[in-house]
């Protein structure tokens, strides 16, 4: 996949660039997102260059993660990372992706990881073609959940022991989005894709059978 960039009215979602490492160094400090996702701990600037550098540059190349450095159209600063994750079966009948993100504290509370998250669903149904985008977060993550929820996810349930962290088996939340669901989300519909263009709000779709019990 050749990296792309999506836009917003207050944000710019566009790959990881080397001269990004000191910030998401620095954002990296605060002990919340070491806590609640996967990025090492402590955080060092060696860290935050491989991140930039090599792991997102190779995800988009091998298809297996497509990272967005989420920043501000006003100023350039960086409000947080988004990305679509565990893309292993998203070229396969499942069709499937995971959506994970962080945000710099200094950015919370404004809305903008709901605004980045937004642009992402868009581009994941419309241009990718994905037909379940699932969200996962460690059961606690109060945060990542009303975000989550605020984009349309269906709170699914709890994954027990399904997360290893720090050699002890944490319970992990999942909720899920399909096309279908957009029809609830009609500031979706119609929107620019990354090209410019306008179109139908997501592509068709396999035939859905859901259990009528």
């Amino acid at each position: 996949m050749e990296p792309v960039t999506l836009t917003t009215e207050r944000l710019v979602l566009r790959p990881f660039e080397p001269s990004d490492a000191p910030a998401v160094h620095a954002a990296c400090q605060e002990p919340d997102i070491p806590r609640w996702t996967s990025v090492p701990s402590p955080y060092g600037v060696a860290d935050a260059e491989q991140f930039v550098g090599t792991i997102v540059p190779e995800g988009w190349r091998d298809d297996t993660t497509y990272n967005f450095a989420v920043v501000s159209r006003a100023d350039g600063s960086l409000v947080g990372a988004m990305g679509l994750v565990r893309l292993d079966r998203l070229h396969t009948p499942e069709r499937q992706a995971e959506l994970g993100y962080w945000t710099a504290k200094e950015h919370r509370g404004r809305g903008c990881t709901v605004e980045a998250g937004r642009a992402v669903l868009r581009w994941a149904f419309r241009e990718l073609g994905v037909e379940r985008l699932e969200w996962h977060a460690e059961a606690g993550n109060e945060g990542s959940r009303a975000v989550a929820r605020r984009l349309g996810f269906h709170m699914e349930g709890t994954l027990r022991a399904h997360l290893v962290r720090g050699g002890t088996r944490r319970d992990v939340w999942i909720g899920s989005l399909l096309p279908s669901d957009l029809t609830d989300l009609a500031d979706l519909a119609g929107e620019p894709g990354p090209s410019g263009s306008r179109g139908p709000a997501v592509r068709d779709t396999t035939p859905y059978l859901p259990y009528p019990g």
